[in-house]
Parts: structure tokens; sequence; C-alpha cells
């Protein structure tokens, strides 16, 4: 697999770093989600944007367990986030031969609104600030700039 381009980070400030490698089965999934979701709820982000993140990382997720590595737990995924300022990065790496996204189908298009796919990728793109994906397209790479709690006054 691809190194992750975030830089690794021991502390647990403002600038934190967190990386996992799991089996691709989506009960490890979740359980990475919900570990995602108190972290950014400690590091201090609205409900609203705690949800957005979390299904942001969900869809993620989900992409690289079914579709990228064909839910073959011998295959892993690697799920790496970081806090950096008002920023949260997030990386979702599968094993599998990638994607190219131009080839998935519009869900918005009258044509496509009643078949599968797509809506996944609509959804991060929707409440993430910024979402790439590396030529290869097995691995997503999103942005979502918050306002911390404790930033609110």
């Amino acid at each position: 697999m691809v190194r992750s381009t975030l830089q690794k980070s021991a502390t647990i400030n403002s600038d934190s770093f967190w990386e996992i490698y799991i089996p691709s089965q989506m009960s490890d999934g979740r359980r990475e989600v919900d570990n995602f979701v108190e972290r950014i709820e400690e590091w201090g982000v609205s409900h609203e944007e705690s949800l957005a993140l979390r299904h942001s990382l969900h869809e993620a997720v989900v992409n690289a367990v079914r579709h990228g590595n064909g839910g073959d737990p011998g295959r892993h995924v690697r799920i790496c986030y970081r806090f950096l300022n008002n920023d949260v990065l997030i990386e979702v790496e599968d094993e599998g031969r990638g994607f190219d996204r131009s080839t998935v189908a519009d869900p918005t298009t009258d044509e496509n609104r009643i078949r599968p796919g797509g809506r996944g990728l609509l959804m991060m793109r929707h409440f993430m600030t910024s979402v790439e994906y590396n030529d290869r397209g097995n691995c997503v790479t999103m942005r979502r700039t918050c306002q911390r709690a404790k930033e609110r006054v």
C-alpha cells in the first residue's frame, strides 16, 4: 500500500494523527468510525460537523471494503486522520485495483435516480471541503474545515 501523505504526530492537541489497518469487514469499519467520532467530539467539533464527518468516513470505508477489496477479510483498509489547526484530514485506502470516478453514474440525473451507485461519493463531496483521489483510484483524501466549539464565543 502507498504510505500516507499525512505526517505522523504523537501529540493529542490541535495536531494529532491516527492510522490503523483493518480487515475488510464492516464490523471493524463501524468500530473505527465510532472511535473517530469520539476523537473528533473530544477535539471540539459541533454535532452537525460530527455528523458530516461520520457520514463521509463511513461512506469511504464502505466503498473501500465492498468495492475496493470486494469484502475480502484477507485484504485491509487503511484509515488515517489528522487534526491540523481547524482542518480534519482523512485518508481511506484499500488494496483493490482502484476505480475511475468519471465512470460512476451521477445519481442526481433522472435516468440514474433509481440505480444504485454514486450516492456515497456524492454525499462525501457534499459534506467535505475537498475530496480527492489518487491516480490509481484506491485512496481517497478528504478535508473538512471545522469551527471547533472552544473557538466559538
